[in-house]
């Protein structure tokens, strides 16, 4: 019986073999919790190069997998035990899958022998991912291992990237079977069709007020080098989505910064001049189309890897469909080769006056000294601190809209914001990973003092890995941004205050260096102090969420020459 089911047979383990599958994926670090179903993976790994970074929570793990494949481009992997352990995962899988993340999740599961029936912690886990990831599967022959898992970490790095789930039975794990790993091979992303790009072409020459709107995968795959370009050589004026930091340089006269507040900010007016919009690797989740094309006048050419989604506000003139660099390389080309006399078509001065009111609004509370601190003052100074290449990760909340607003970029992926599933207790976790893909660069999580807690259990994890993360906490006590949007539309909120700890306590109850502020002058030395630290440090800063309701009022004042 046991020959027939593999458990003493020749070959290699399954455990074994799925390692070694692991590691032909050019693995690094895989995040999680493991329990008694994941058992002989564990033993497995013993002998393996890959790292296992033990977390103390499963979705801290997602999202760890989920900013270190985000960063680094290849994809990150998470583990869980079965039931709760892969309910744990949900949050932070969800959020890496909206989010566009490679990222490969592994769950345990019991024997085979027992799943046909009511059993301990036993659920149709698979069921329960299929909405949140691109491909789930369990492996149900061990022989089928090599193929499930290339096909996972294909699927989860191929445009537009996301999650996969593989679930390994605790008693498959245990077989013996004849394999290898597959060859891992590089897929090349198919051009987009020559029609498309002579429409666009077309459309961008007869457009009088062009602008380009970034999302989150203009900042993929060598996107941005183009997107420069075609800014550069026809005059035209950039925004970025949340997500699209950094698609363009602070000081480039083409930058607008971000557009994304559901509110009349400068980026709003300035895009209701436009009556063609180059839109680059733009979710629609990012921030709906309704916000910026209400009135549905805009021609809109679509640049991405899929085409367009159906919406009402979102009906594209030009789909543009490929892979993006590509797509943007060939309309530069056929620009510079057809109509190189009349470059720029477009005077980029026309859009001076929005940009500079943007870098003033940016400057406007840099040297204020009220306590507790500004938003725009606490931001003004990190961004001074934090150097071009560095990485700032936000948490979830009020502070969010600041940080999307008052934190400018310079590179792709150096402000890492959760604006798709948009989950709280991302940051922590999340500056983990970072730390990992990126050990040579400054990495600071700003969360508020509520989505701080939610995931607080994993500073162990960086203490215990003596990463110098910075987790800067925004304390005033409240769910400021549910709040703050009760207030807009009701007048009135419900009480959403709560209690806090103190902060430099419970920094030293974990074993590693805090500060609370007691005023603003202090901020740029408390920064450098925190960032010199050998593991984690938090800054605990006093924040005047008054400013919120008072952006609210300017938002709705303000006003552009037309």
């Amino acid at each position: 019986m046991d020959d027939a089911n593999g458990l003493n047979g020749g070959g290699i383990k399954a455990s074994d073999l799925f390692v070694r599958c692991l590691e032909a994926e050019g693995i690094d670090y895989i995040f999680g919790i493991p329990g008694e179903e994941n058992a002989d993976l564990m033993i497995s790994l013993l002998d393996s190069k890959i790292r296992f970074i033990l977390t103390r929570h499963e979705q801290a793990a997602a999202f760890m997998a989920d900013v270190y494949g985000r960063l680094t481009g290849r994809t990150g992997v998470c583990l869980s035990t079965l039931g709760p352990g892969a309910t744990n995962l949900v949050t932070g899988l969800a959020d890496a899958n909206m989010d566009r993340s490679p990222v490969v999740a592994i769950i345990g599961q019991g024997s085979t022998a027992r799943l046909h029936k009511e059993s301990h912690q036993n659920m149709d886990a698979i069921a329960m991912m299929r909405p949140i990831s691109k491909w789930a599967q369990s492996v149900i022959d061990a022989a089928s291992i090599p193929e499930i898992v290339r096909k996972a970490f294909k699927l989860a790095a191929t445009e537009k990237p996301g999650v996969c789930v593989v679930e390994l039975p605790e008693d498959i794990a245990k077989h013996h079977v004849e394999g290898v790993p597959m060859n891992v091979y590089k897929t090349r992303r198919a051009a987009a069709d020559h029609k498309a790009i002579e429409q666009a072409v077309t459309e961008i020459v007869a457009a009088k007020n062009p602008v380009i709107l970034a999302g989150n995968g203009a900042l993929r795959k060598r996107a941005v080098q183009q997107l420069r370009r075609l800014s550069h050589k026809v005059g035209i004026p950039v925004f970025n989505t949340f997500m699209g930091k950094g698609a363009l340089k602070r000081e480039d006269p083409h930058n607008l910064f971000t557009i994304g507040l559901q509110s009349k900010d400068y980026a709003n007016w300035a895009m209701e001049k436009a009556d063609v919009v180059i839109v680059v690797g733009y979710d629609l989740v990012e921030y709906s189309p309704r916000f910026w094309n209400a009135h549905r006048d805009k021609k809109i050419i679509h640049i991405d890897f899929l085409p367009a989604e159906i919406d009402m506000d979102y009906t594209v003139a030009v789909d543009v469909v490929g892979d993006i660099a590509d797509a943007l390389w060939q309309i530069n080309v056929a620009l510079e080769r057809d109509y190189d006399e009349r470059l720029p078509l477009n005077k980029i001065a026309h859009w001076q006056e929005t940009r500079e009111r943007i870098i003033a609004d940016h400057a406007s509370e840099k040297d204020d000294t009220s306590f507790p601190l500004k938003p725009q003052k606490v931001l003004w100074d990190v961004r001074a601190f934090m150097e071009a290449s560095d990485v700032l990760l936000s948490d979830v909340g009020a502070h969010k809209l600041w940080i999307a607003r008052y934190y400018p970029c310079d590179e792709p992926n150096t402000c890492l914001i959760s604006n798709g599933f948009c989950s709280m207790g991302f940051a922590l976790p999340g500056a983990i990973g970072a730390k990992l893909a990126c050990p040579g660069k400054r990495v600071m999580a700003i969360c508020g003092d509520a989505g701080f807690l939610m995931n607080v259990q994993d500073l162990e994890t960086a203490v215990r890995l003596k990463l110098n993360i910075v987790i800067m906490v925004w304390i005033d006590g409240d769910y400021g941004l549910i709040s703050w949007k009760q207030q807009n539309e009701f007048g009135k909120h419900f009480d959403m205050r709560f209690g806090n700890p103190d902060f430099e306590k419970l920094a030293d109850a974990f074993g590693c260096w805090g500060k609370t502020l007691t005023n603003a002058a202090e901020l740029p030395a408390v920064l450098a102090e925190a960032h010199a630290q050998q593991g984690p440090a938090i800054i605990g800063v006093p924040i005047d969420y008054r400013e919120n309701l008072k952006l609210t009022e300017r938002l709705g004042h303000i006003t552009m020459a037309s």
